[in-house]
């Protein structure tokens, strides 16, 4: 099968299916997940600023609160992770820090399967969540299971990126399942999609993935035996599962939502929300803050089929909602982050939004809330 081509779509998800990899303008890793490549740069001694320097990068680009990389950034992270540590196989050595946090949400999702099965499952389907690198996929045949992962992004780089990236995210989800299982699951075979490397990579392989390891292959697969996906998952927590998906899949939403809406809609949507606790994200404040003219900003909303207030109003909505999941702030503070100076303004908007005030939509998202 061959690797997913970059699509952005409005239509709803089937149950089912994994939310697709958008267009490389809008392609994101989570800073959460593009951790584990800063923490084997610095296991080694190479600073995050560092490596800043080295890419010529703002000084904060790295700063773990922030919320994402572009996927160019992260494959640059990669290469500059080999450059300054000297380590030819610096992607195998950060899949090797992976962790729960690694997967932002959609790990809790995982770790609430009772078996491996499920796990698959939730990762085919919420992967998109941690980062848009590729896609999983799993082939069962003959008592042998499969799992690929592909990615459309290996001509846009280096041989030695290629070889980093394809490391790193096999190296991951071998580190991570069996952190999941409590103990090291055999492998039959791991293929990886380059050319074969030198005697010292491929000994470096050997010691990760086992001693079969095969190169040159369409896409990056681990084959182990099938039985093995039935196998429980300790300590997992099924009553958990349904009201972390849930919140998961309005994750997927949202996501789905700003990879498929024009660049003008999400810039213009950003902007309303990060202004809104100061009063201002009036139409003037943003089109200030993306340096165009007011005109020109209206303009191009409406070559969106949209308008200004339209897509202040839903970001106010979908930033009430993201705040009121927040149970260390008071619902005062939520309004005043929203730009209400009035208490009975936020509990008429939500209202208008949710059906409910804001105390009856925060117990509603509780469940939510304390497992995140």
């Amino acid at each position: 099968m061959p690797a997913p081509t970059p699509v952005a779509t409005s239509a709803a998800l089937p149950a089912d299916a994994p939310c697709p990899i958008p267009p490389a303008a809008d392609a994101r890793v989570a800073m959460a997940y593009a951790q584990t490549a800063v923490a084997a740069a610095q296991a080694q001694g190479v600073t995050a600023a560092q490596i800043g320097a080295h890419l010529g990068w703002p000084a904060d680009t790295l700063d773990a609160a922030r919320d994402s990389l572009s996927v160019a950034e992260y494959i640059a992270l990669l290469g500059a992770g080999e450059r300054l540590a000297g380590d030819a196989v610096f992607g195998l050595h950060a899949g090797l820090h992976a962790r729960l946090s690694t997967y932002p949400f959609y790990g809790l999702v995982v770790c609430a399967c009772t078996t491996l099965r499920g796990a698959f499952a939730q990762t085919h389907r919420y992967e998109g969540l941690a980062h848009d690198l590729g896609r999983s996929r799993l082939d069962e045949r003959g008592g042998i299971a499969t799992y690929y992962w592909d990615t459309p992004w290996l001509d846009t780089c280096t041989p030695a990126e290629a070889r980093h990236l394809c490391d790193s995210v096999l190296a991951g989800i071998l580190t991570f399942v069996s952190w999941l299982a409590h103990e090291r699951l055999p492998v039959r075979e791991i293929g990886l999609p380059y050319p074969e490397p030198d005697a010292a990579i491929r000994a470096a392989h050997a010691q990760v993935f086992g001693p079969a390891v095969v190169y040159g292959v369409p896409a990056a697969y681990g084959r182990f035996d099938a039985a093995l996906l039935d196998r429980p998952v300790p300590n997992a927590d099924s009553s958990m599962l349904k009201v972390l998906q849930r919140h998961a899949d309005e994750l997927l939403a949202a996501r789905l939502r700003e990879t498929s809406e024009p660049r003008i809609v999400t810039d213009v949507r950003r902007e309303v929300a990060a202004q809104l606790a100061s009063d201002r994200a009036r139409l003037d404040d943003v089109a200030a803050a993306l340096a165009v003219s007011t005109r020109t900003l209206q303009r191009k909303l409406a070559e969106a089929g949209t308008n200004f207030q339209a897509v202040h109003d839903a970001a106010r909505q979908a930033l009430a909602e993201e705040l009121l999941r927040d149970s260390q702030l008071n619902l005062t503070d939520v309004a005043f982050m929203l730009g209400y100076r009035e208490q009975s303004s936020f509990n008429r908007a939500c209202r208008d939004w949710f059906g409910n005030t804001p105390a009856r939509t925060r117990e509603r998202l509780r469940g939510a809330i304390d497992v995140a």
